[in-house]
């Protein structure tokens, strides 16, 4: 059996209570060296091999993985932050159901959602934005054409990129398609590690806050009027407005 298991954005102990017991009862682990926090792999029992699959490629992983499961021994697959996004988990599934081996997700606590956490920070405020758009910039891996920072920007709702830090020229040509340039951002480096950094810019100075941080990985842009704007409040709290679960003082 194969657990995929998201390690969570960094801190050791924002793994899920279901993450941190598979990897303690793994017999292999196989995790993604370059991103997820090695403090988790202390929960590892004694004797469990581990791999760093920073230096391996997919049927090496995937050799692993057979050679496991024909010892009857159970794998957990370590991704950083939630395997669902940027996690490369499809293309091991089908190598997995390729080889008829057994496989379920343990999702974890996104990067994006971390960022949101240090930046004390709502990505959906009434009256301001109620979509959150996670995208990339394109690289060495292409993006779809229709799915280009600056057609996502029309928008103007809260923007999450993921794997574009050293692109700051690049995004900010893009974003100002779309977004004015003093829409507000935030460049989030590693949130919840012990090394988090938290850069507050605009759209307009994004390159030039970028280039000077030194920073060229591991790192998340926010963008939109939500790390700015005072929003109205919600209607969630409303005495005025009823819920299944409490009705409206007008009809009492």
């Amino acid at each position: 059996m194969v657990h995929f298991v998201g390690a969570g954005p960094g801190a050791p102990d924002l793994i899920t209570i279901r993450g941190k017991k598979l990897i303690a009862e793994a017999d292999v682990i196989i995790y993604a060296g370059s991103l997820v926090n090695p403090q988790l792999l202390n929960d590892a029992k004694p004797g469990c091999a581990i791999h760093n699959s920073a230096y391996m490629t997919l049927d090496e992983t995937s050799a692993v993985i057979k050679h496991a499961e024909a010892e009857g021994l159970t794998t957990v697959r370590l991704h950083t932050g939630d395997p669902s996004i940027y996690g490369a988990i499809a293309e091991q599934m089908h190598e997995l159901d390729l080889l008829g081996i057994r496989y379920d997700v343990c999702p974890g606590v996104s990067s994006f959602v971390a960022a949101a956490a240090v930046l004390d920070q709502e990505y959906t405020k009434p009256g301001i934005s109620q979509s959150v758009i996670i995208t990339r910039a394109a690289g060495r891996t292409p993006v779809p054409e229709k799915e280009r920072i600056g057609s996502f920007a029309a928008h103007q709702a809260t923007m999450v990129l993921f794997l574009s830090a050293g692109k700051w020229e690049a995004c900010r040509e893009q974003l100002l398609e779309g977004y004015p340039e003093d829409t507000p951002a935030a460049i989030v480096y590693k949130a919840t590690w012990e090394d988090e950094r938290i850069l507050r810019c605009t759209v307009g100075t994004l390159a030039e806050t970028g280039e000077a941080s030194g920073i060229t990985g591991t790192a998340l842009i926010i963008v939109g009027d939500v790390l700015g704007e005072e929003a109205p409040k919600s209607k969630l709290y409303d005495p005025a407005f009823e819920t299944a679960f409490r009705s409206s003082h007008n009809k009492r």
